[in-house]
């Protein structure tokens, strides 16, 4: 674009806005046709995504094993 003085001007960027904890990595699980399923009945019965469920339970993994150590 254009300016009133002959220079260029940037466009605002358009999208998804940054997250403050940004999420770059990325992997990948296998599951059995039986966990997949359970995994998908559990996400549309409490309106979360696959990965939202999946951070959900390595956190509560490590809330279990935090409790454990200070035993």
């Amino acid at each position: 674009m254009i300016n009133t003085d002959g220079g260029f001007e940037q466009m605002a960027r358009t999208g998804r806005p940054k997250l403050e904890d940004s999420r770059s990595h990325k992997i990948s699980v296998r599951f059995s046709d039986e966990q997949l399923a359970r995994l998908e009945a559990y996400c549309e019965k409490f309106q979360l995504n696959k990965a939202q469920v999946l951070m959900k339970g390595f956190e509560e993994l490590e809330r279990q094993a935090e409790a454990d150590q200070g035993k």
